[in-house]
């Protein structure tokens, strides 16, 4: 299982194939019908009927039944509310840690505090990864999880001009949503992400290591905007690599890990674009 904490550097065999039953030609066109449905492709084009275009019509992946794709569909919209959920009370944390200068002056005044706020998430990992089958317990450790990133990821957003985080923000969402529904589109079709672990992994190990020695040898402006571009990278892959295993391998009990890990992989993609904004600006 990987884990990263945040950018203050320191997680009934179906084979689903097209038998076609008959293929009319018709007006330079070609009308291909097989289990009931029809598609019409003409001079090298293929339009795509309505159910192509909709994620919940047909099973998740090849070879699921129906019984246990309506099942899947129901754990992942529950990882994804409890994922909303965790997006939103960063945002109102953060806001305040913004807004709310007291907060903002305590924290950038006690180099001690943040410090531990910037570990804090590394240690509720671990009661989160143990009681993570244990309601309310896992929801518990889950806000609280949620709740010590957000302060920090505040601290980082209240010294960004305000320009710039709406900027990470936007292209965040964005990223977010096309490599989800590609992820999901690419699984319909019988594609699987696991080999990325291993790659991923690495990749991230290299990573943090990086960050860990830029404590004591900061980069200049370029390098951090690299950095950072490289970071997002992984990240994406991680989400790419993390929303396969939401749709194939995790069981239907850890759906608070499955959403801690989501969103770690959305809060590090944010971080990681937020750095290389920042250092654009700084060139």
């Amino acid at each position: 299982t990987h884990f990263s904490l945040y950018y203050i550097n320191i997680s009934d065999t179906l084979p689903h194939l097209h038998n076609f039953s008959s293929v009319r030609f018709a007006g330079g066109a070609v009308d291909v019908e097989g289990s009931g449905k029809g598609r019409r492709e003409m001079y090298g084009f293929t339009s795509l009927s309505k159910g192509d275009l909709d994620l919940e019509s047909g099973t998740l992946y090849p070879g699921l039944s129906y019984g246990e794709n309506e099942l899947r569909w129901g754990f992942i919209r529950k990882v994804y509310g409890i994922l909303s959920a965790q997006v939103v009370l960063t945002t109102i944390v953060s806001s305040a840690t913004v807004l709310y200068s007291p907060i903002n002056e305590l924290l950038r005044s006690s180099s001690g505090l943040l410090l531990f706020l910037t570990f804090l998430p590394l240690i509720l990992m671990w009661p989160l990864y143990v009681y993570q089958q244990k309601h309310p317990l896992n929801l518990v450790f889950l806000g609280l999880f949620t709740a010590s990133l957000s302060i920090t990821v505040g601290v980082v957003c209240a010294n960004t001009e305000g320009r710039i985080v709406l900027e990470a923000l936007i292209l965040t969402s964005a990223v977010v949503c096309a490599l989800t529904g590609y992820t999901f589109w690419a699984s319909k079709k019988g594609k699987d992400f696991s080999f990325l672990g291993p790659i991923l992994f690495a990749s991230l190990l290299v990573l943090v290591l990086t960050g860990f020695i830029q404590m004591f040898f900061p980069l200049g402006p370029t390098s951090v905007a690299i950095y950072g571009a490289i970071g997002a990278m992984i990240f994406s892959g991680y989400l790419v690599y993390d929303t396969d295993n939401l749709i194939k391998r995790y069981s239907y009990d850890e759906y608070v890990w499955a959403s801690a890990v989501l969103y770690l992989d959305i809060l590090n993609l944010f971080l990681s674009i937020l750095r290389v904004l920042r250092g654009m600006q700084s060139d």
